[in-house]
């Protein structure tokens, strides 16, 4: 099973919100999940709320995140943390 991280779409007509989740990738997007990571809110000034252990859980076990929720991760420096955790393991 690959697990993917990715945004699935909630909220009202032309006001979207998004909850960032892990889920299997043959699913659909607004399906099942596994596990709610946090949720994106960009009309509300782009306001992101990211449970940083979670994320942190799913990369390391091998999790792909989609190229906007890896943009996501970048600027909250989820990204960041994961590569020396990576990193320190290897050295």
């Amino acid at each position: 099973m690959a697990v993917k991280i990715r945004l699935t779409r909630m909220g009202a007509k032309k006001r979207p919100t998004y909850r960032i989740v892990a889920t299997d990738s043959r699913s659909s997007r607004d399906g099942k999940y596994l596990e709610l990571i946090g949720t994106y809110q960009p009309i509300n000034d782009s306001a992101v709320k990211i449970n940083e252990e979670l994320a942190l859980k799913w990369l390391n076990c091998g999790a792909i995140p989609t190229d906007t929720v890896r943009n996501l991760f970048s600027k909250a420096g989820i990204m960041k943390k994961f590569a020396e955790s990576k990193n320190a393991k290897r050295g």
